[in-house]
């Protein structure tokens, strides 16, 4: 087939599943329901002079036609999850319905019964969507065995790059066959590709390659980027842009236009409401485990009281969500003047980053050993958690004095309530590197569900028993 009517082609396809789809619909309904309508029902009278809803069936067929073509429904796309594509009709559907109401209001079709519409809305959807996921299964087999896939490079093999090369080699059903990378300052191969060259090789990689699909993960100036377009332009190919700092966004991106200009916007769209449940989560179970705890903290009380001299509780200064400072709560682990102590110790520490640790502190007491060995001393942190100063499940909340605030990837970890426990309790605790330490909680921020909360609070129970990693 000629290739510029292949789309034209498969719209036509595409329509005339989607009429077969709201026929079937109609008749269907209709024959379930025979009471409501006045004339014999059957494939021919469907649309012929006995139905007296012809006019509102032909125009519900082509509102809905058009408002799935409007919504994107003729097109494969293989990025796009079914979730969205089912979404999209719906919408389609709905809209369409909403405009065969009012043509029914102004056309005074008074017999029309609710019933029907009702249950022709809801079968079309269900007819509409069935056929789009089963076409999904079969692209995806198809395209995963090698059928219309395409070469495909990716400007920049730094860990953008290569992240995304992973995640495409993840999914043969995009049908994008990675040649290889351009960049730069690297050579050689990254991964299971190659870099096929510098920036400046760009046309010429595209033509030696066949390339098809093109992915810009990072360029080094703003005119290197404007002449990689022209080129691609030129070539009449398109290109995908990854963008900058995409890795410390922990969101979703929206786009929209101001006038001709088009923006991309990092989209906070539901996470207050995730917040708030979170939230509701957290103080449930915060006030649970106070009622539950207290005779605990009685006795833990009693025993540091016993040991050594001092409060019971040691507060320390934090960085909350938002920067907003709070008073984190422990049972108190150390001798009184430990603050001051620290100066002459900061030369021993046994961590990288900011965080000062040392595995036999001096200034740890004899009872604060065993709290610390089962984190018994965080308890009290239960509390910030009831406040709403701290979640259950989040990043750990660095100390002011030992936060570096310039350091971005530490500020996107503000963006949260810090918690309790964390993937760094579940995976080494105080064994754990700083910088990955920070990974982690980006990472965490990045794919926040609540299966993964449940999922790290049911970890740290025996990770705590183990004692590993604390002190």
């Amino acid at each position: 087939m000629i290739p510029k009517f292949r789309p034209i082609f498969v719209i036509s396809v595409y329509v005339a599943i989607d009429v077969v789809c709201i026929f079937s619909a109609f008749y269907l309904v209709l024959l379930f329901r025979p009471q409501t309508v006045s004339f014999h029902i059957s494939l021919q009278s469907l649309f012929s002079a006995v139905d007296p809803f012809r006019l509102l069936f032909f125009v519900w067929t082509l509102l809905i036609i058009f408002f799935h073509y409007n919504h994107d429904l003729y097109q494969t796309r293989r990025e796009q999850l079914e979730s969205l594509e089912f979404l999209e009709v719906v919408k389609s559907i709905v809209i369409s319905t909403l405009f065969v109401i009012v043509l029914a209001f102004l056309l005074r079709i008074q017999d029309f019964p609710r019933s029907v519409m009702i249950l022709n809305a809801m079968v079309i959807t269900l007819f509409c969507s069935v056929w789009r996921a089963l076409k999904k299964l079969l692209v995806n087999y198809l395209v995963a065995n090698g059928y219309n896939n395409f070469n495909t490079l990716i400007i920049g093999a730094g860990k953008v790059g290569m992240s995304l090369a992973n995640e495409i080699n993840r999914q043969p059903a995009l049908g994008l066959k990675i040649r290889g990378f351009l960049d730069d300052s690297k050579h050689g191969a990254c991964g299971h590709w190659p870099v096929l060259g510098k920036l400046d090789s760009f046309q010429e990689t595209i033509h030696r390659e066949f390339i098809q699909k093109i992915f810009i993960t990072i360029y080094p100036n703003h005119q290197t980027f404007i002449k990689l377009l022209e080129i691609a332009r030129e070539e009449g190919l398109a290109v995908r842009v990854v963008p900058q700092g995409y890795q410390y966004m922990t969101q979703e991106f929206t786009k929209f236009n101001i006038g001709a200009i088009p923006i991309l916007e990092y989209s906070d769209i539901d996470v207050d409401y995730h917040h708030r449940l979170k939230r509701a989560f957290d103080f449930i179970v915060s006030f649970c485990l106070m009622v539950l705890l207290l005779p605990l903290f009685i006795v833990l009380a009693i025993l540091i009281k016993c040991d050594s001299p001092g409060p019971i509780f040691y507060r320390s200064r934090r960085y909350g969500r938002f920067g907003r400072m709070f008073n984190m709560y422990k049972f108190r682990s150390m001798v009184t003047n430990a603050d001051e102590l620290l100066a002459k110790l900061k030369d021993k520490n046994e961590v990288d980053g900011p965080i000062f640790k040392i595995k036999k502190d001096p200034r740890i007491t004899g009872m604060g050993a065993f709290l610390r060995r089962y984190s018994l001393d965080e308890l009290p942190q239960i509390l910030n958690v009831l406040i709403g100063d701290m979640s259950l499940v989040g990043p750990r909340p660095f100390p002011i004095a030992q936060l570096e605030k310039e350091d971005l990837r530490q500020l996107r970890r503000l963006g949260i309530r810090p918690g309790i426990t964390g993937l760094w309790q579940i995976r080494g605790r105080s064994d754990v590197s700083f910088h990955k330490l920070l990974r982690w909680d980006i990472w965490y921020i990045k794919h926040w569900s609540y299966a993964l909360d449940l999922y790290i609070l049911l970890q740290t129970f025996p990770v705590v028993l183990k004692g590993k990693g604390a002190y």
